[in-house]
């Protein structure tokens, strides 16, 4: 290697001394997130039973995912006004305080406070995290950071679920929540160098009314979204419109203007973000579904295609932060066309008769087809934010993914209820299938908005 070649490597390396430890902390506790995640719906039938709390099941889930949803808000609205320390500093600490609640919980009323803890910790790291990364790292390396993000859910996704299954029999579900309080103050601690020399920070000055009423709106309309999909039924389908109605004026203050109408530049990629994740996440929500109740496949077999296409996912994210030079707009096209044929390709699996056997290729293949469009998508929005709005629009981005999921996902729910059953789904499926991956082909024809900016130096 050239002189100047390794002062290249050297300006996109993630591994500096005066990278590594922010690097490693951020890492240490997205994979931690991720743990929690994975671990936390093996282990809620023993939580639930032992702390009597059979009719609030849904609680738990429910209430870490509106209390993640308002502290993106407010943790984007935050960094900007101040810069990430703040939420890198709380965020992980309610995080961990929430561990110790559920952790230690006896009765449903403690374990769901420790939830709506950890959601908000959540919520606020996850927003930080990006702004951080704006900061820490020039342009060219962002996708590799993007890409080692993406690989911290690979283990997790692989690991997660089995780990929490063997804690909870041998030793107890607690450890799902105690066992990962430790390794929370390190992911801290190694940020806490770069946190007290980051440059500073020049605060927003404008205002963006209504941002906290917004976001406690939005909560609400993920919750009602989230229920009734969950609980597909006459009624809930009315609770579920109901929460699209608080969320579309909580939309027009959450998103960049021009988002749902897919204006070039910013508002397209954030808009893409939400037809990614929703298209794919609420396909892959009827896999298990369609393998057990149409092709007899036992709980284990069902999840494989689920963890190929984990592994699809953080290959094709390690690829693209490999390649910097390829523009990012190209690649999220790449990405939806590989989605969209993931997902056309398991509408085949739907009848009795389908080929079965092909799904978990055909996952991986989805999979390989968000690991590129990700992280590109998370690159282009940093590289459209500046100091003063970098927080608002990495807020915008998750609550783009978060609500594109619940909605599209409410949605094969209340199909699957209306015109099928979650016995025989065939007749649902199919149809849902087809859409999503008309979702994910728009999303590809949108591609062309979002401009065609590369990385170099």
């Amino acid at each position: 290697m050239t002189t100047t070649e390794q002062r290249e490597s050297d300006k996109s390396s993630l591994w500096t001394p005066d990278r590594r430890g922010p690097t490693l902390g951020i890492i240490l506790l997205v994979t931690l997130l991720a743990f929690e995640n994975m671990g936390v719906s093996t282990a809620m039938p023993r939580m639930v039973a032992e702390l009597d709390g059979n009719e609030l099941y849904a609680w738990p889930f429910l209430s870490f995912l509106a209390a993640s949803v308002i502290a993106t808000v407010l943790s984007g609205r935050l960094s900007d006004l101040r810069g990430p320390r703040p939420s890198l500093l709380v965020g992980p600490a309610l995080f961990l305080v929430g561990l110790v609640v559920a952790g230690t919980a006896q009765e449903m009323g403690q374990l769901v406070l420790g939830r709506v803890l950890q959601g908000l910790g959540g919520g606020a790291q996850v927003v930080a995290v990006y702004v951080l990364i704006a900061l820490v790292y020039p342009e060219r390396s962002r996708p590799k950071v993007f890409g080692l993000l993406a690989s911290a859910w690979v283990v997790p996704s692989l690991v997660g679920p089995a780990l929490s299954g063997w804690l909870t029999e041998t030793l107890s579900w607690r450890w799902v929540f105690l066992g990962l309080a430790p390794f929370v103050l390190v992911g801290v601690l190694l940020l806490v160098p770069v946190l007290k020399n980051l440059p500073a920070h020049t605060p927003d000055q404008g205002t963006r009314k209504g941002l906290p009423l917004a976001a406690l709106a939005a909560g609400v309309g993920v919750v009602g979204l989230s229920w009734a999909a969950q609980h597909p039924n006459g009624v809930n389908l009315l609770v579920g419109v109901a929460g699209i109605a608080v969320l579309v004026p909580a939309l027009r203050v959450l998103l960049p203007k021009g988002t749902l109408r897919a204006k070039a530049g910013l508002p397209a990629t954030i808009l893409s973000r939400g037809l990614l994740a929703g298209s794919f996440f609420a396909a892959e929500a009827f896999i298990p579904l369609t393998l057990t109740s149409v092709h007899g496949y036992s709980a284990i077999w069902s999840g494989i295609p689920l963890t190929l296409s984990a592994l699809g996912w953080s290959s094709a994210a390690w690829w693209q932060g490999r390649n910097p030079q390829i523009p990012r707009a190209k690649l999220v096209r790449w990405g939806f066309v590989l989605n969209a044929t993931g997902i056309a390709g398991v509408t085949l699996i739907a009848p009795s008769w389908g080929p079965a056997w092909l799904t978990p290729v055909l996952w991986a293949v989805a999979g390989a087809g968000m690991g590129i469009a990700m992280s590109s998508l998370s690159v282009l929005t940093l590289g459209a934010s500046t100091d003063v709005d970098r927080g608002f629009n990495s807020s915008a981005l998750q609550i783009s993914d978060m609500l594109g999921s619940a909605l599209l996902v409410g949605l094969g729910g209340v199909l699957v209820s209306t015109f099928a059953s979650t016995a025989a789904p065939t007749a649902a499926v199919i149809p849902f299938d087809l859409l999503m991956a008309a979702i994910s082909v728009l999303g590809a024809v949108l591609t062309r908005r979002l401009g065609r900016a590369t990385l170099e130096d």
